[in-house]
């Protein structure tokens, strides 16, 4: 398995992006339970958020990322996907 860390850039439609949030985090609640996604949470500022994912490969986190309801109405405005090798601490 490998692991990411990903960024997400939120777009200028906040209206649309909260009218979708809770969709957005019952699909993330499915992810944790199957220990697909690791931790999750939007920056302070509410510009974005970082969630680290546990995946087989980079086209299967694709796959993840393209299921989350966020994709489908459009309110990120970027994704940044970084493979992330942990090193030290509790998740290494």
């Amino acid at each position: 398995m490998a692991r990411f860390a990903v960024e997400l850039v939120y777009g200028d439609n906040e209206g649309e992006r909260l009218a979708v949030r809770p969709a957005h985090r019952e699909y993330l609640a499915t992810l944790v339970e199957r220990g697909v996604l690791l931790v999750s949470g939007p920056w302070a500022d509410q510009t974005g958020a970082l969630l680290v994912y546990e995946a087989a490969d980079e086209d299967e986190l694709r796959k993840i990322l393209a299921d989350d309801p966020y994709t489908a109405a459009g309110v990120v405005a970027e994704t940044r996907v970084h493979e992330w090798q942990t090193l030290m601490g509790v998740w290494a």
